[in-house]
């Protein structure tokens, strides 16, 4: 008896996870605070990259502060999952090469000194499980003051191969070829 009340308990324990799965797996992820957004553009090599990324807003906290980016630590680039960076074509980097293939895309900032990180690791949540034994590849820009803030975070790639990062008073740029 008491066996077949322990497979009862455990059948009905599981029974009843399975609707908080379903409902887990069908998340609509526009209705999240920090939304979904993608870009996707072909360039004049004729490379199509695309970037994946949740965007923050700021709502009245201060970057650094309050919300990411934090000086000295290595940041997913957007909110929840990390911001996936796509190319369908070998690309050149400010210079240095980066295979076709998906990437997480991670900064790190010191100051308005931003080190670019796109990592082998690119299916994660956030930068929790981030190893830099896992970049393919690392470049350095700056981050530079714009006059119209921006609330959202927000990415745009031009068809001259110009990738930008706009978030709160700040700019960042980086060229791909």
């Amino acid at each position: 008896m008491k066996k077949l009340f322990a497979i009862a308990l455990v059948a009905s324990g599981l029974i009843s996870a399975l609707p908080l799965t379903a409902q887990e797996k069908a998340e609509d992820k526009s209705k999240r605070p920090s939304p979904p957004a993608k870009i996707t553009q072909t360039i004049n090599n004729g490379a199509t990259i695309t970037i994946d990324y949740s965007q923050p807003s700021i709502k009245g906290r201060t970057i650094g502060k309050d919300v990411e980016p934090m000086n000295g630590k290595v940041w997913r680039t957007g909110a929840n999952e990390a911001t996936v960076f796509e190319t369908d074509k070998d690309l050149t980097i400010q210079g240095s090469k980066l295979p076709a293939g998906k990437y997480g895309l991670f900064t790190l900032f010191n100051g308005n000194y931003v080190t670019v990180i796109f990592n082998k690791t690119w299916k994660q949540w956030g930068a929790f499980d981030y190893k830099e034994s896992d970049d393919a590849l690392r470049i350095k820009t700056v981050a530079v003051d714009v006059s119209t803030p921006s609330e959202k975070m927000t990415f745009n790639i031009s068809t001259k191969g110009i990738i930008t990062l706009l978030w709160g008073n700040k700019r960042i740029d980086f060229s791909v070829k």
